[in-house]
């Protein structure tokens, strides 16, 4: 099977015949899938990658990266700026379980930040799992400010998605806090809320596509992931 070159020296392995005995193998490393969260949003450098995961030693980084490039689900890329690392096709599959597992996770948000750090990046895996189930034919295309982050939302026929946002800019903008963003994304809050809270650049009705107005007041999410 090209997809799948399973790293040899793996240091540990649940020794199952069993699909996800042997994802785990792979993945189920403390600090890889958080890896894999930052990369989901576009490739980036070495560093920039330590900042995002946020409290991995660099050595331990190093070693999850070569793990992670050994099985196929991280790959190099030559940048402007250097190096980058970035999700093979297969590896970023694994936005979908880890969506899964997010949303299943929301009820743990409840109980608020505390001090437990956060990144706005990480919102480009929460969005689209809370936007589950949307899709648009034509496709519809939202960039999104907040905290110094950007991103595009898009949404087609095969549901949605987020990157961080390059030079491209799409026509319709909306900056907000993580908590008003997420607030629309889950639900929480009308688009003329959100717009009195935020500031939105474009067009009112691209902003409806992604967030429909149906969607207000049918989550139950009281925190920022």
């Amino acid at each position: 099977m090209d997809k799948v070159r399973q790293d040899s020296k793996a240091p540990r392995s649940y020794g199952q015949f069993c699909a996800l005995a042997r994802g785990l193998d792979l993945v189920g490393e403390r600090w890889t899938l958080l890896i894999v969260r930052g990369l989901l949003a576009g490739p980036m450098s070495y560093t920039d990658l330590r900042a995002s995961v946020g409290g991995i030693a660099t050595n331990l980084l190093a070693e999850r990266l070569r793990a992670l490039e050994s099985n196929n689900i991280v790959q190099r890329q030559l940048g402007d700026s250097g190096v980058l690392y970035a999700l093979t096709p297969w590896g970023a599959e694994l936005r979908t379980p880890m969506e899964a597992l997010g949303r299943w996770a929301l009820p743990l948000l409840e109980r608020g930040q505390g001090d437990d750090a956060f990144q706005p990046r990480w919102l480009a895996l929460a969005i689209p799992a809370l936007l589950r189930g949307a899709a648009a034919n034509p496709p519809v295309e939202l960039g999104i400010e907040t905290d110094g982050f950007s991103m595009v939302v898009r949404i087609d026929e095969d549901g949605p998605s987020a990157v961080a946002r390059t030079d491209e800019q799409p026509e319709t903008i909306f900056t907000g806090s993580p908590d008003i963003v997420v607030g629309l994304a889950a639900g929480r809050l009308t688009i003329d809320q959100a717009i009195t809270m935020g500031n939105l650049q474009g067009d009112r009705d691209t902003l409806s596509a992604v967030f429909p107005p149906e969607r207000a007041n049918a989550g139950s999410v009281s925190a920022t992931p």
